[in-house]
């Protein structure tokens, strides 16, 4: 396809221009949809409705991406408000073109009269999906039934508000003396709000993570633990009310939609398609996974008899509690492996990492990666390269690493589609364009910036998505790169980590920051075998928050007492106890994921990871993980398409037959 050549975006913004260019849009769009509208039934034809529908967000892919990217990069607080507005406007829009229905009439009538087996594929599932999308959301529904479904969505939306407001107000803290902090360093605890009380000094502790997972995974003394753990269980207790009236509600959605229920409506979408697939799926997982997490939990029992014997505390009950599942995988962790954070982190300098990340990208992938000096940023930071294929010299697209904090800057680590690859309406292809946004320590006056192995992991991760938005071609910029099934989108960078424990793969791009000497040999090995630590527990407890957002979204009638069956599926999944006789908890009050867009999806975490290892382990670690044909056939089969098929015919495609689990099992070191 011949290129459209705008390699370069445009970062020379005011809040002014981010502004005007989202109200033209919006004009612009509402024009479309009045002239769609207006179209006779004679008149609606694929070519008339469909494709100005599918072109209009081709040709808008720059705009959008662009204007509401400034929220979470610019330095300028105008323009990161501005951006932020944007989007809201944007958002709100869509909520209203999605709801017209005399678009949904002509889109309908084209639906029904179209012979749909004579159109491409890509231009098959463009029409499918733009008439599920309007089905969907109620438009063919009698006026009363619509209103209703406008009204239970717009409630749905108000608590999932609230549900996360709770969590980020929620303000709980405990204090503890010295002696009950035992084992935590000393700079975790000069970092803590102190207090005296009687006279004592006393440090305060919060719920939050950057108090509360250091406390879980160090303090010995369990009281301590299990004290912090149970405040941060019995947080926001009005949440159970507002998560069981969501679950109802998504009941009655479903319902009126003509779904038997919530978990039917949502896996239609996905590559599962139903609940009775995921449901077979967990159960076979957890049953396969039983005998590891009872032998890691018999070591668990083993330490915590020594731990408690070395403090001189009673034996206890023996069983492993919530707040005993970090310390105890953290001791295993340092006693059988004896992994030094800090030690590997002094092998893996930003540039070194950078470097080696793209030198395996260009070889697996048949890429080149040429960095521009002089191409527009919106920050001194940051990197712009450009993509051409190695083999043709056809320029791909290009990216930019921003990849240290700043103040106002999204705080986690991200891949930002910025422009999606399209077919415009000249004949020529839009370029995609992504951002890889990230947060890894910046060098100091002493050290290059240095990043953890599981930084590492995490930027090889993201630069995974970012490569899957390069490397895909499509002709709808809504079927371009990760737009894939949700259960399927992850499988690709999922994949691309197992490079991470590659010993040759980390020794290529080691190199100590001082001497830059490779990581020892020792050091190296400890570190790849402590890849699955725990990995029974680790993933019994993801199966046990699948099968529980599953059972919520499944229950006849909508009605669910999550407090009760939270407390009945904890031990009996992950083999941990949720709390003993002496406390009341609310956990799911927290749990933020069913409130947050993965209800009836929290289960595609897992479903994905499986994917993935059958992907590594039937083909790149069989026939080289830096082969350049398997490379080819994984950028061709899985990435290229992006979500222009279905994920699972990507799979089939790359593994020449149906997916298996098994691979997955024997990462683990399991038959």
């Amino acid at each position: 396809m011949p290129t459209d050549g705008r390699s370069a975006l445009n970062w020379n913004y005011t809040p002014e221009q981010i502004d005007s260019e989202t109200k033209a849009y919006v004009a612009s769009k509402k024009q479309l949809l009045d002239r769609i509208a207006a179209l006779s039934d004679s008149d609606a034809t694929f070519d008339s409705v469909i494709v100005p529908l599918g072109q209009d967000e081709n040709d808008t892919s720059t705009t959008l991406g662009v204007v509401t990217f400034f929220q979470h990069v610019s330095s300028d607080v105008a323009l990161r408000d501005a951006s932020t507005a944007a989007e809201q406007t944007l958002q709100e829009f869509e909520i209203e073109c999605g709801m017209r229905e005399d678009v949904f009439k002509v889109v309908d009538v084209v639906f029904k009269k179209t012979d749909r087996a004579a159109l491409a594929p890509e231009d098959r599932r463009l029409l499918e999906k733009i008439h599920r999308d309007y089905r969907r959301d109620g438009l063919a529904l009698p006026k009363p039934q619509l209103e209703e479904l406008k009204t239970i969505r717009k409630r749905l939306a108000e608590l999932s508000i609230l549900f996360s407001r709770n969590l980020n107000e929620a303000d709980v803290d405990r204090t503890f003396t010295r002696d009950e902090l035992l084992g935590m360093p000393d700079d975790f605890l000069e970092g803590l709000e102190t207090k005296e009380v009687d006279g004592e000094t006393v440090y305060v502790v919060t719920t939050k993570y950057p108090d509360l997972f250091p406390v879980l995974t160090l303090a010995k003394r369990e009281e301590t633990r299990k004290k912090l753990n149970i405040a941060y269980d019995t947080r926001c207790k009005e949440n159970i009310a507002l998560l069981e009236e969501a679950i109802q509600l998504r009941h009655q959605a479903a319902q009126l939609l003509g779904y038997p229920n919530h978990a039917a409506f949502v896996l239609e979408e996905k590559m599962a398609k139903t609940p009775e697939k995921v449901g077979d799926f967990l159960s076979d997982m957890r049953q396969r996974l039983l005998p590891l997490g009872k032998s890691e939990i018999e070591t668990f029992k083993n330490y915590q008899r020594e731990t408690k014997q070395d403090l001189g505390e009673a034996p206890g009950d023996g069983a492993i509690y919530s707040w005993d599942y970090r310390f105890y995988m953290n001791q295993v962790k340092e006693r059988e492996y004896n992994v030094d954070d800090e030690a590997v982190k002094q092998y893996f300098s930003m540039e070194n990492v950078t470097n080696g990340m793209l030198d395996i990208y260009q070889t697996v992938l048949g890429l080149r990666f040429v960095e521009t000096k002089d191409a527009p940023i919106w920050h001194s930071e940051v990197r712009v390269f450009e993509v051409w294929d190695s083999k043709t010299n056809d320029f791909i697209g290009h990216f930019y690493l921003d990849l240290f904090p700043r103040k106002g800057k999204y705080n986690h680590a991200a891949c930002f589609p910025i422009r999606s690859g399209s077919l415009l309406a000249d004949g020529s292809y839009s370029t995609p364009v992504a951002a890889m946004v990230a947060n890894f320590s910046k060098p100091t006056p002493n050290a290059p910036s240095l990043l953890k192995h599981d930084e590492v992991t995490t930027y090889f991760h993201e630069l995974g998505h970012v490569m899957h938005g390069l490397c895909s071609q499509t002709k709808w910029s809504r079927f371009h790169g990760t737009s894939t099934e949700n259960d399927f989108v992850e499988a690709p960078s999922q994949m691309l980590e197992n490079w991470c424990w590659e010993p040759e793969v980390l020794r290529g791009f080691s190199g100590h920051y001082e001497t830059g000497a490779p990581i020892p040999d020792d050091l190296l090995n400890r570190l790849t075998k402590s890849k699955n630590v725990c990995a029974g527990l680790f993933n019994l407890r993801q199966i046990f928050f699948s099968l529980f957002d599953l059972s919520v979204h499944t229950q006849a009638g909508g009605k669910v007492d999550s407090v009760a069956l939270w407390r009945s599926m904890r031990e009996d999944v992950t083999l941990i106890r949720d709390v003993d006789s002496s406390a009341e908890t609310w956990p799911a009050a927290g749990f933020g994921h069913i409130m947050g867009g993965y209800d009836a999806g929290y289960y595609g975490y897992m479903w994905s990871q499986v994917f993935s290892a059958d992907m590594f382990y039937s083909r790149f670690k069989k026939e080289g993980v830096m082969n350049p044909k398997t490379g080819h056939d994984y950028r061709i089969e899985i990435l290229k398409p992006g979500g222009s098929r279905d994920g699972m015919e990507h799979l089939k495609a790359f593994l020449g037959r149906e997916p298996k689990i098994d691979p997955f099992f024997k990462s683990l070191g399991l038959n």
